[in-house]
């Protein structure tokens, strides 16, 4: 399985767009992001601390729940 790579919120954030996600609303340093798939809506806070690396298990949550594997996230990384 390939490492987690470090990376900070907003270039998640980024990445997450290229996925398809869209910023749905930002309060304070946290933003939520959403995606509709199939009549269902998958909506998750991003921390974007400043230039802060995110931690691991944070990240493995939100890739859990945009249902985005390690692979994927990297290549969406590289584009």
């Amino acid at each position: 399985m390939p490492k987690l790579p470090r990376i900070t919120g907003k270039e998640l954030i980024r990445a997450l767009q290229k996925e398809g996600f869209e910023v749905a609303r930002q309060k304070g340093s946290h933003v939520q992001v959403r995606k509709f798939v199939k009549d269902e809506k998958i909506t998750f806070p991003v921390p974007i601390h400043t230039s802060k690396i995110l931690k691991q298990g944070t990240l493995k949550g939100i890739l859990r729940k945009a249902g985005i594997s390690i692979d994927h996230l990297s290549n969406l990384l590289k584009r």
